[in-house]
């Protein structure tokens, strides 16, 4: 595994105990529909939440949130919509970004609930 895929699972290792942490259920890692993904889907208060993580070693061009476009938001809806009609689920759903930074070793976490919605 190339070492930015190495990163980037550690990410998302992160963000899932993270959301865990927050009382979160972990339904689904990583579910992909041809070239569609979706990195972590989560159950909470009734609730399905979509997360998009993104993880950067530092913040020089970006912010890691801001890598999440429109397109990106796109695929990420579509992707959300095959999973519940797949699974028939009922739920009100959200769409949050993880955003993650490494610093001196560490992962600064930040979680944008809500981050973007399904009319884009």
């Amino acid at each position: 595994m190339a070492e930015h895929n190495k990163f980037g699972k550690r990410g998302e290792d992160a963000a899932a105990e993270f959301l865990a942490g927050k009382g979160c259920k972990i339904l689904a890692r990583n579910v992909r529909y041809g070239h569609l993904e979706i990195d972590i889907i989560a159950e909470h208060k009734d609730m399905l939440i979509f997360v998009e993580v993104k993880s950067r070693s530092g913040t020089y061009f970006e912010q890691p949130f801001q890598a999440v476009n429109r397109t990106k938001q796109r695929k990420i809806i579509k992707a959300a919509n095959i999973y519940i009609e797949k699974n028939d689920i009922e739920l009100e759903s959200r769409f949050d970004i993880i955003s993650i930074v490494e610093r001196n070793g560490k992962f600064e976490i930040e979680h944008i609930e809500d981050a973007f919605y399904p009319t884009v």
